[in-house]
């Protein structure tokens, strides 16, 4: 027989969990009114729906950085969900505000601690909750850490040591990176040799390539690389976003600084 279950105590239960109405009563009458096996069953059933969900894309949420001992260390993460409403909701700004501080906190591997905080949060709201991405930086040999986060969705993210330079330049430098959205290294050295020789050789047998005199090839097939491949994938390379008439690396070379690492995230 169901037990009859009081108005005063659905209430409770949902002022301490935050679940639907009717799963708050469901789960009060299938523990016979008791609270503390309703509040563990409701738990089980989130961490249960979240699992289902987990595989759902995450192209919502918030990007977050922070910066301190003067600019020595800087945390960035990004945390998804699935729609809008829910990367406005308190609780979930707040797990994501939790992530940040404990990646600050214990670095990287430290986010698999929140992993079942994560699934009840995800049960709670009734979407996938994943931590997509995270960094965490020291500077080292008189560098600084510079990030950006793109206002006013905070989607977009990006952490970066630069050496030399001032704090202008850094937060130029993470607005750039954080526009460019095929960014994938610092200068040309640090390009494998392979990825190299495959996009040549993917331009050299190009129709457009092709139809040139052969004498030619090269030389053409060379500029290609310079503009098509460099100029958009290392950093060093790309139009500086703030002085089109520069690139990225003259932009630096006046600043006498250079770019050590950097940590790029975007959501959807």
């Amino acid at each position: 027989m169901t037990a009859e279950i009081s108005a005063k105590l659905v209430k409770e239960l949902r002022d301490q969990t935050g679940a639907p109405m009717m799963d708050t009563k469901r789960a009060l009458q299938e523990t016979n009114g008791d609270l503390e096996a309703a509040k563990r069953l409701l738990r089980e059933r989130g961490m249960a729906q979240a699992a289902k969900r987990a595989g759902r894309e995450t192209t919502e949420g918030l990007v977050g950085y922070r910066l301190g001992d003067g600019d020595a260390k800087g945390t960035i993460v990004a945390v998804g969900c699935e729609t809008e409403p829910v990367s406005k909701n308190d609780e979930f700004q707040a797990f994501a505000k939790k992530v940040l501080e404990t990646v600050e906190a214990g670095g990287t591997a430290a986010v698999g601690s929140l992993d079942e905080e994560r699934a009840e949060l995800s049960g709670k709201l009734g979407e996938n909750i994943s931590v997509v991405g995270a960094a965490r930086f020291e500077a080292v040999d008189g560098g600084r850490i510079a990030a950006y986060a793109h206002p006013p969705a905070n989607k977009i993210g990006v952490l970066l040591q630069l050496r030399g330079g001032d704090a202008d330049l850094g937060r130029k430098l993470a607005m750039h990176i954080a526009a460019s959205q095929s960014t994938q290294w610092i200068g040309r050295e640090d390009v494998p040799e392979e990825i190299v020789a495959s996009e040549r050789d993917i331009l050299m047998s190009s129709d457009e390539v092709q139809s040139k005199p052969e004498q030619a090839r090269e030389k053409i097939v060379d500029g290609m690389l310079n503009k098509r491949f460099f100029g958009q994938n290392v950093l060093v390379d790309q139009e500086w976003i703030h002085d089109g008439s520069k690139t990225v690396g003259q932009a630096l070379s006046e600043a006498g600084a250079e770019v050590l690492e950097f940590e790029r995230f975007q959501l959807g």
